[in-house]
């Protein structure tokens, strides 16, 4: 038997009021990449997978059912308990956030070296989900 290797184990999961709308946002302005996209119905997403380098991120719409039921859209201007961090190299970072910045998406970060390491900034988008996008690796042991 074959073991199937995994890619990753922690995939965040996002519900969006206009999926359509956060995928085409995701895609054009972080540079993620549909893998998957299941429609339900004529206007909403049943369930999507965007991917960027090695990580996921799913997302749907939000909808009345027993899961829905436990899920609360994020406010444009609202405060999150959580929020996403893409890693990406220090030769990158620069070219990122002027991509971003030409998108017009809303940076409510600007670009600074941090504490611990590497660069950061942080937007918002359209539904106020909050992207941080920092050259900082977790996973690189100094």
């Amino acid at each position: 038997m074959q073991q199937k290797t995994l890619r990753s184990t922690v995939i965040p999961g996002l519900r969006y009021r206009d999926a359509h709308a956060a995928i085409e946002w995701l895609c054009s302005v972080l540079g993620f990449e549909r893998r998957l996209v299941v429609p339900h119905g004529e206007d909403k997403i049943a369930h999507a997978q965007l991917t960027l380098g090695g990580g996921m991120v799913m997302l749907g719409s939000m909808r009345d059912d027993e899961h829905g039921h436990h899920v609360v859209a994020s406010e444009p201007e609202g405060k999150l308990t959580q929020a996403a961090y893409i890693v990406v190299s220090d030769s990158d970072i620069e070219a990122l956030y002027e991509h971003v910045q030409a998108k017009g998406a809303r940076i409510v970060m600007e670009l600074e070296e941090q504490p611990y390491g590497g660069s950061l900034f942080a937007v918002r988008d359209p539904e106020g989900q909050l992207w941080s996008i920092g050259s900082y690796d977790p996973w690189v042991e100094e």
